[in-house]
């Protein structure tokens, strides 16, 4: 996958927000925007991962999660296949953006976190999820939907809720 698109201003305070996003939730957005409030911009990377087959395209995630921030100029949305931390230095990224819910996340980020910066040198800001959305995950969402049921609660209200459905 080409990844030229990830041209930036060095003096740009750039976050890396990644996961496989499938689906992107209220509490992925909740992260999103209130990361906003700490840099000038937040890339949502969706992480290619051959070896899974999302219910979602790529293409899908993508147009999904921008028509949530449509409203915000200071979204990109990319995808990408590789490390992570690689994708970033890339990007231009001064940091990786991460949501914690519970202590086990915080667990494994710590050691993500530890891991990226060896790498590459690249910080990570946790962000902590607020608690009207630590129940949320996207294994829930996809659940949900699989049984056909109303997800319009845990996903943005912005979003086209239309990609997330099954194609007829």
């Amino acid at each position: 996958m080409k990844t030229s698109q990830c041209t930036n201003d060095v003096e740009r305070r750039v976050a890396l927000f990644a996961g496989s996003f499938a689906p992107f939730t209220r509490g992925h957005e909740d992260i999103v925007r209130r990361a906003l409030t700490l840099v000038d911009e937040v890339i949502v990377a969706i992480g290619v991962n051959s070896a899974k087959h999302a219910m979602m395209s790529i293409e899908a995630r993508q147009a999904f999660i921008r028509s949530a921030f449509a409203d915000e100029p200071r979204v990109r949305v990319l995808a990408y296949d590789g490390l992570t931390a690689d994708f970033a230095t890339e990007c231009g990224a001064r940091c990786l953006l991460r949501g914690v819910r519970a202590v086990a996340d915080f667990e494994s980020e710590m050691q993500l976190a530890e891991a990226n910066r060896r790498l590459t040198g690249i910080e990570t800001m946790l962000l902590f999820t607020r608690a009207e959305y630590a129940h949320v995950s996207s294994t829930f969402v996809r659940e949900l939907l699989r049984y056909g049921r109303d997800v319009s609660g845990y996903v943005p209200a912005a979003a086209d809720l239309s990609l997330l459905l099954p194609k007829q």
